[in-house]
């Protein structure tokens, strides 16, 4: 067993030690988030964790192929620490992977990596001691020894982590199988699709025509024109709602509007069709047009939209030969053009098929642009029909997450926020939400505590359970087994 208490007691003495109080530096936060956030469910509406691991309830061989094997950002951080690809994302053994992610973790100071990492040893395996190369042995044997106990399959982590319902993100041509698997499981938690819909917009791509093929031969459809197309897409999107979805989402690098009439989209696909280029205006004219399309059927079956905007994904060509197009050497991307956001939104509000819609940016100069923008599209009766997206990639740091939310608070309506998700592919990361959570009652409490709000303590603890569950349970509707649409 790891030694007890070495790493958490040196560190409760500093400023932000991970002691049980950790982030909690008033007594209204420490109070909120023990007697009101701590044990609230997760209800986590945007993850990249693959669903058959869960599905099949996997076993995991070591804590490599559990905690490393599947963490972009831990394999940034090794890059940039200098260590090899092969032990990185390559075909070095296990251990040597994980001891160079030992090697690296002591320099992530100010990193949120070196907080989620120590929660995620205590939470799951009970170890309080800091990973470096001095701990690496003993933290490797103690963990892999759990790992090899019925206490660590996929199910039993998110039970540990108490996920109530996780939504994972699936391409149009997913079987979505896994999903069914699990869901005729008696007494399993709720893990729901949602639509990843970037590769139905890929229309510049040179995937895009096998795309077609594929959603073809998945649907029985012959896809000649637009119209079959998107014929082809309802289908999917049908057996997606079938299986509890209820959103979707689109990453943009930057935003786009080049509004174009159907006929002229319709001949666009048709020169694609054909194996004709067409310019890059008249791509931007007819993603325009698959997106607008794609957000009406969304709005029709009660579905929200995702928009994740600002990333800069074309970086190294190289790592992306090596590591895939989500390999962990994506940026922060430019600011962003309001004005082409606002077109989009207004085009889809005037036709009457605006979907509920979560804004995300990237780019943290522009989180108070966006936060604004949640008052510019409303609607009579619905609660926030556009949602201001929680601190998101390289903003979901202590000081991101707090820009954010007082970006909403000075802009909107904080006490309607949804609140975290892990937007992640290891399934340790639910540990954010009690990172997140801390956060959030430092920051309520402090405001508290400076009488920035009243210290009436049923509306305080009402606003942080709110945020923490309440608000993502209600606004998002999400249930186990939805019926057919």
């Amino acid at each position: 067993m790891i030694a007890r208490a070495t790493w958490w007691e040196d560190m409760a003495a500093s400023p932000g030690g991970l002691s049980s109080d950790f982030l909690l530096d008033t007594p209204t936060a420490r109070w909120l988030y023990h007697d009101h956030a701590a044990h609230l469910p997760i209800i986590d509406f945007h993850s990249h964790i693959d669903p058959q691991p869960v599905a099949d309830n996997k076993s995991f061989a070591d804590l490599t192929e559990l905690w490393l094997a599947s963490d972009p950002y831990k394999w940034r951080a090794m890059r940039i620490n200098g260590i090899a690809e092969s032990d990185i994302t390559g075909d070095a053994p296990a251990r040597q992977k994980f001891d160079a992610w030992a090697s690296t973790l002591p320099y992530a100071v100010g990193n949120p990596l070196m907080h989620w990492s120590a929660l995620e040893l205590q939470r799951y395996f009970g170890v309080d001691e800091a990973l470096s190369p001095d701990t690496a042995d003993a933290i490797w044997q103690h963990c892999n020894q759990l790992l090899a106990g019925p206490g660590c399959s996929a199910q039993a982590l998110l039970e540990k982590s108490n996920v109530q319902v996780m939504c994972t993100s699936d391409d149009l041509l997913d079987t979505l199988e896994p999903h069914h698997q699990l869901q005729a499981q008696p007494g399993a938690l709720t893990m729901l699709p949602s639509l990843r819909a970037d590769s139905m917009l890929a229309v510049g791509g040179p995937g895009f025509a096998a795309f077609c093929k594929s959603l073809g031969r998945l649907t029985g459809l012959t896809i000649d024109s637009l119209e079959a197309f998107q014929d082809a897409v309802n289908q999917r999107l049908d057996r997606f709602h079938m299986l509890g979805c209820r959103l979707a989402d689109v990453g943009l690098d930057q935003p786009y509007f080049e509004p174009v009439t159907q006929d002229a989209a319709a001949r666009l696909f048709d020169q694609l069709l054909a194996g004709h280029t067409i310019t890059a205006h008249e791509q931007l004219q007819l993603k325009t047009a698959l997106l607008m399309f794609a957000a009406g059927e969304f709005h029709a079956r009660g579905w929200a939209l995702q928009l994740h905007i600002g990333a800069q994904r074309q970086t190294s060509l190289r790592l992306n030969g090596i590591a895939g197009a989500a390999g962990g050497y994506a940026c922060i991307g430019k600011s962003s053009d309001i004005a082409v956001v606002c077109g989009f939104l207004n085009a889809l509000e005037a036709s009457g098929q605006l979907p509920r819609t979560i804004l995300y940016t990237l780019n943290p100069s522009d989180m108070d642009m966006f936060a604004s923008v949640t008052g510019s599209f409303t609607a009579e009766g619905v609660v926030c029909k556009l949602q201001f997206g929680p601190a998101w990639w390289f903003n979901d740091n202590h000081d991101g997450i707090t820009r954010q939310l007082k970006a909403l608070g000075n802009m909107g309506l904080l006490g309607r926020h949804i609140g975290m998700t892990t937007d992640s592919r290891s399934l340790l990361s639910f540990s954010r939400h009690e990172y997140y959570r801390r956060i959030l009652c430092k920051l309520i409490g402090g405001w508290a505590e400076t009488g920035e709000l009243p210290k009436n303590r049923q509306a305080l603890a009402s606003l942080v359970e709110n945020i923490s569950y309440f608000n993502a349970k209600n606004w998002l509707g999400l249930t186990a087994h939805s019926p057919p649409y």
